[in-house]
């Protein structure tokens, strides 16, 4: 039976990316689960497609952001239950350029059958 989308369910997806244990997060994804990171080469962002593709892109962003981390401040639910919102600051030291990061963001989450099946990330960077 598929897990109810709840504001507990949010949080755990927020406590699997702070883990980042990336089989952890990745058992809340359909197997065809979509994720559109915050940055990419087009203002989408990249659109990861599965969960090998979403697995590949967040071992490779925890290896140089090793202590990346999501300091939830709210969530909620739509009354529907197909959609959720957390918002955050993410914080954490890229290792490869020496900047820390510090961003104010949220995550728009669509569930089918209690899965993720599209994360989009929005972040607000200083410029």
């Amino acid at each position: 039976m598929a897990q109810a989308v709840s504001e507990a369910l949010v949080a755990e997806i927020e406590a699997a990316f702070n883990s980042r244990d990336v089989d952890r997060i990745l058992e809340y994804f359909a197997e065809d689960g979509v994720f559109a990171t915050a940055r990419g080469p087009v203002k989408e962002g990249i659109e990861l497609k599965g969960k090998k593709a979403i697995g590949d892109f967040l071992r490779e962003r925890f290896s140089y952001i090793p202590d990346m981390y999501w300091h939830p401040q709210y969530r909620f639910v739509s009354a529907c239950g197909q959609y959720a919102v957390s918002y955050w600051i993410v914080t954490g030291t890229n290792q490869r350029s020496g900047l820390k990061l510090e961003l104010n963001g949220c995550d728009i989450f669509r569930f089918q059958a209690g899965k993720l099946i599209h994360k989009d990330t929005f972040w607000k960077a200083i410029e």
